[in-house]
């Protein structure tokens, strides 16, 4: 079961998208996607995936005093060229057993994923690892252009080199 007050942010999150799509004119057939996965009592931190119609997809903290418009203008904003807005929130706690993306193996479009590396990065890290033989730990992602500690603090949760 969760908490009171998750329990009220996603309620508070659900009733802000609805209304910031009936200020904005968005027409009724466009779809919200709203996936819950932490059902835990446990207090830790909550990341936030941020989809869809965005610029720059990918998993962002959540803060309590987050709103629906700042959670898009970190993902930067959304995508003017996409013919139909489709937002995609999932809320998801850190604790939670999640896949990592393997900074090995994935290909651009995966790594574009994370926050705060665009297609520039993710091709930085591609060549990283194809000139020193791959990532022998994360911390090494420290070492690709464009990568610094605030983005790699962003990330490091969420990617590691194991097979």
């Amino acid at each position: 079961m969760l908490k009171r007050t998750p329990l009220i942010l996603i309620l508070a999150i659900i009733f802000i998208i609805f209304n910031l799509f009936s200020f904005t004119g968005c027409s009724n057939r466009q779809e919200i996607l709203i996936t819950l996965t932490n059902t835990s009592d446990k207090a830790t931190t909550e990341y936030v995936y941020v989809g869809g119609s965005v610029n720059n997809p990918g998993f962002y903290p959540l803060k309590s005093s987050d709103s629906i418009q700042s959670l898009l203008n970190v993902a930067g904003g959304i995508d003017s060229n996409s013919a139909e807005h489709q937002i995609e929130l999932i809320i998801n706690n850190s604790d939670d057993t999640a896949q990592k993306i393997n900074i090995n193996r994935a290909e651009a479009w995966l790594l574009q994923a994370l926050p705060g590396v665009g297609e520039t990065r993710a091709n930085a890290i591609i060549e990283y690892r194809i000139s020193n033989g791959g990532f022998k730990n994360t911390n090494e992602m420290l070492k690709v252009d464009g990568i610094g500690e605030n983005t790699f603090d962003n990330i490091r949760s969420l990617i590691t080199v194991d097979d």
